[in-house]
């Protein structure tokens, strides 16, 4: 599963702010003919995006390449069961990566327009965000 190698800091505020407005970064599609975009914001975890991927590429049968456009470098902590409030901050559990509407999250180049689009479905089915079947605009021409 994706995760960061080092962080700066071990434990990050969750932030509302955060979430706010649309994807500056990301939103336009960088290494493939077709992608996916989130369409709302959310925090998605990295067993997520890993279960996205797989479902992908099993679809695809190993043609083509798949590219990830999002990592999970947040931390998230939990306290353990039944522990009383207060004694500080929880351990970190997982990470996730903050998703804004208009984000580019997967890619594809390699296949027919009709496997990418299966292929994608599949994986937006693993991620908790309503997401749009895109196409690079000089598809037409290749």
């Amino acid at each position: 599963m994706l995760q960061p190698k080092r962080v700066r800091r071990r434990k990050v505020q969750k932030g509302k702010g955060n979430m706010k407005g649309n994807s500056y970064r990301g939103h336009q599609l960088a290494f493939g003919m077709f992608g996916i975009k989130a369409l709302d914001q959310d925090l998605i975890t990295s067993r997520q995006i890993e279960a996205a991927r797989i479902a992908a590429t099993r679809y695809m049968k190993r043609q083509g390449q798949l590219w990830i456009r999002i990592f999970p470098d947040k931390p998230i902590t939990k306290k353990p069961l039944e522990v009383r409030m207060g004694k500080g901050k929880g351990a970190p559990e997982y990470f996730v990566a903050v998703v804004k509407p208009g984000r580019i999250m997967f890619e594809i180049g390699g296949v027919s327009q009709e496997i990418a689009k299966e292929a994608l479905r599949l994986a937006a089915q693993k991620l908790p965000v309503k997401t749009k079947f895109i196409v690079a605009r000089d598809y037409a021409n290749v």
